[in-house]
């Protein structure tokens, strides 16, 4: 099986991303952000967008004179000892975040040995996680999740999922064709949250957007109740906007 490789805006910040915080661990004792722009051939307002980022998610942090050094966060991912512990805290900390802006549950999935499996999720009472009432691995061809870490893999890959999991109609709405859901899938632009309105479970609507960190696919997604069905587009867009995080502290 192979993945289809195509760059996603946060895909491209992510490298951006690597490239400031390696200069900036390689110096040291600090380096400013004109250093930094001439450094990495990172313009001054992309810089500046992106040394926000890292400050937040405390990958480095800004000394007296003003220049950056590496932060907490990144020195406990770099670390050979407890790196796992480190990553799952880090993850769960951007969820959490992730999931009072866009105001819904957020998971966090991977397709590992040709399995969906949700991996980390955030919700909260006002913000509660979608009803598993049928197990992931078995629905992908339903839900948001499953559809995004579809389209991320090749048709024989997609074909290989769909011959183990048969498509099973669980809604009115669920496609259940093989053709149908292979088209769509193979017509699915990467930059566009793949949505699930009400394929999974009534009630219930979806979306999620890509994050292929490495030979793993993966992504990040957001579940709403109906009610809330009009703010999910405008909910997969921020989500999409924020997916960088994630997918870096993956990297690292």
């Amino acid at each position: 099986m192979a993945l289809r490789h195509e760059p996603t805006a946060s895909y491209h910040s992510v490298q951006d991303a690597l490239r400031v915080l390696e200069t900036v661990a390689r110096r040291g004792t600090g380096i400013n952000e004109t250093e930094l722009a001439r450094e990495t051939g990172i313009g001054t307002e992309r810089l500046t967008t992106l040394l926000r980022m890292l400050r937040r998610e405390a990958y480095v942090e800004q000394i007296a004179d003003g220049g950056y050094v590496t932060g907490a966060a990144f020195a406990r991912l770099d670390s050979a000892d407890g790196h796992q512990e480190a990553l799952r805290d880090t993850l769960q900390h951007t969820l959490d975040r992730l999931r009072d802006s866009v105001g819904a549950a957020v998971y966090l999935s991977r397709y590992v040995d040709g399995e969906v499996r949700v991996t980390q999720y955030a919700d909260s009472p006002a913000t509660p996680k979608v009803n598993e009432w049928v197990d992931f691995r078995y629905s992908a061809h339903a839900t948001a999740v499953g559809k995004s870490l579809l389209t991320q893999l090749d048709h024989e890959g997609r074909r290989d999922h769909l011959a183990r999991h048969r498509p099973a109609r669980l809604t009115s709405r669920t496609i259940t064709s093989d053709r149908l859901l292979l088209s769509r899938l193979a017509s699915q632009p990467p930059a566009v949250p793949v949505l699930d309105l009400q394929e999974y479970a009534v009630g219930t609507v979806c979306a999620a957007v890509p994050l292929t960190a490495g030979s793993t696919a993966g992504c990040l997604a957001l579940s709403l109740p109906l009610e809330h069905a009009h703010r999910l587009r405008r909910a997969a867009d921020t989500l999409n906007r924020n997916a960088a995080p994630v997918l870096l502290s993956l990297a690292i």
